[in-house]
């Protein structure tokens, strides 16, 4: 999540160099973009319109291309892939980190894929392939295999040889994994335990054996959870006979959470995080129109639900002027406790064994929200209008619209969960849907009853 300094940051850079290439001065644009992160050049590309972001394509140099790439969503990763030349996308995958470079290929066409893997050499190819099988949403889509493991039965002295050996470690290192001469998973050394312990103890004798190792099939949600709940800095990946596969960095849990965020924010209005903003208008028209077809849809329901109670209202004209209150109050009740629930399930908060007492809490909230304001709207009627039943029936239809809308805020996201829909995506539509019949339903038939 970017900081407030971090955005006015990019709207320096971004205001700097879209100011740069209308004056045309592109020596020292180049000289700028290359200078900045892989992550900063990707954020200034989505930023840019589609002509503008084609020239400043061209000036990334040749070295941090697959890391752009990796950066920018996915529409426009795709947009830049389709205009690369074969050899440009071989050069771009070269230096990238096994599970990035699994991530890569997914995008790139057979025969740049083909010649990627004939690039590698045989320990990296074994490594990739070991990634590619498990979907990009699990531990085994999100894991790097660039582990260090070692053996129970030797001691520090030899593993603190060992790795000066090597000379260096993978980024974000903090455990050694041990293992067995089958390559299944023992335990874990922390860094810090081999460099506070005695030299001669084994590893055996000092690895954590607590923790159990992330199985390759866990979704990428439940992964992020447990980071958070554990506060690691990395993890170790197994599959089903514990054999140890690779590992799993803050740094790849960090964008897991980023992502669901904008997930969550964007999938309630039927949009997608990976949609390009600057899309060529026909396609982004596409997209949102489809939801503005099922919401269309819904409104007519509602009108319907009016249309029954033509007389009436044409009878008494304050009904039209109050009916957009008891739909609104509903509304906004009901997306208070969807927003809730869906954050709960994303977080893994709730389930079967506590839906029901949350469910009579929301009723409970819904209730009291419904006493409290039909109170209020009711009393503002009666001084609006002069008509002590009319406040009567707004107030009555209110506390129903409130407590409708709570129940159906809880329901409608456990419901397409257990469908096995994504709550967050048109859960909102179903809810306006639910508030608005209920609300008319109820008001305008309680007026045709009494007046």
């Amino acid at each position: 999540m970017q900081t407030t300094g971090d955005k006015e940051k990019h709207q320096k850079r971004l205001h700097t160099f879209t100011e740069a290439l209308a004056g045309g001065t592109l020596a020292s644009v180049k000289i700028m973009l290359n200078g900045l992160h892989p992550a900063e050049i990707a954020h200034v590309l989505e930023s840019l319109p589609a002509t503008e972001r084609e020239l400043l394509w061209e000036m990334v140099d040749e070295k941090l291309g697959g890391d752009v790439l990796l950066n920018v969503n996915d529409e426009v990763r795709a947009s830049l892939i389709r205009d690369m030349e074969p050899q440009e996308l071989v050069a771009a995958a070269e230096g990238l980190e096994t599970d990035d470079l699994a991530d890569f290929l997914t995008d790139l066409p057979d025969v740049v894929i083909h010649e990627v893997l004939q690039s590698m050499d045989e320990q990296d190819r074994h490594r990739l392939e070991s990634v590619l099988p498990y979907p990009e949403d699990t531990a085994g889509g999100l894991m790097n295999t660039d582990t260090i493991t070692v053996r129970p039965d030797v001691t520090l002295d030899v593993v603190l040889r060992y790795l000066r050996l090597r000379g260096h470690l993978p980024e974000m290192t903090d455990n050694l994994f041990v293992v067995n001469r089958k390559d299944r998973y023992l335990g874990k050394l922390p860094l810090t335990v081999l460099l506070t312990q005695p030299v001669s103890l084994t590893v055996s004798e000092v690895m954590a054996k607590d923790e159990e190792p992330i199985l390759a099939s866990m979704s990428a949600s439940d992964v992020a959870t447990l980071f958070e709940h554990h506060d690691l800095v990395s993890a170790s990946v197994v599959d089903e006979s514990r054999k140890l596969l690779g590992r799993i960095t803050i740094d790849d849990v960090v964008d897991i959470i980023r992502d669901e965020g904008e997930h969550s924010l964007l999938s309630m209005t039927g949009l997608d995080e990976e949609d390009d903003m600057f899309a060529p208008i026909a396609v982004s028209a596409r997209h949102r129109g489809v939801w503005l077809g099922i919401n269309l849809l819904t409104a007519f329901l509602a009108s319907g639900v009016i249309g029954l109670f033509e007389d009436t209202i044409e009878k008494v004209v304050a009904l039209a002027v109050l009916m957009p209150v008891v739909a609104s109050m509903g509304g906004i009740a009901g997306s208070q406790t969807l927003t809730l629930v869906i954050r709960g399930i994303a977080v893994g908060k709730i389930g079967g064994s506590n839906a029901r007492k949350l469910l009579v809490r929301e009723l409970a909230v819904g209730l009291l929200n419904g006493l409290l304001w039909a109170a209020v709207v009711a009393a503002i009627t009666v001084l609006w209008f002069g008509d002590f039943q009319i406040g009567a029936i707004i107030a009555f239809a209110i506390v129903v619209n409130l407590v409708v809308a709570a129940l159906a805020g809880v329901l409608i996201p456990m419901v397409m969960r257990k469908f096995g829909a994504d709550p967050a995506l048109g859960g909102s539509v179903l809810l306006t849907t639910v508030t608005d019949v209920v609300g008319f339903m109820a008001f305008l038939g309680l007026a045709a009853l009494f007046l």
